[in-house]
């Protein structure tokens, strides 16, 4: 019984494990990944649209990487 069971076990961990050999994306699949889709900001009427909500509340100018002043409540 305990062989059987250490066995199982074993058969677990080695399928597991075996799950993790390939990381990473393999040159054929490339062409998936550089289509305009799969940009983090593929869509440029959704930036558009968090950029004005973000300004509007932050009461901010001059882009996200400069500090802005006021609280934006009116």
């Amino acid at each position: 019984m305990k062989r059987k069971l250490a066995a199982i076990l074993a058969l677990v961990a080695v399928a597991q494990l075996s799950g993790c050999a390939s990381l990473g994306v393999q040159p054929w699949e490339r062409d998936l990944l550089a289509k305009d889709e799969m940009a983090l900001g593929a869509e440029g009427v959704d930036l558009g649209l968090d950029d004005h909500i973000y300004f509007s509340k932050e009461a901010t100018s001059g882009g996200r990487s400069f500090a802005g002043g006021g609280c934006g409540c009116n």
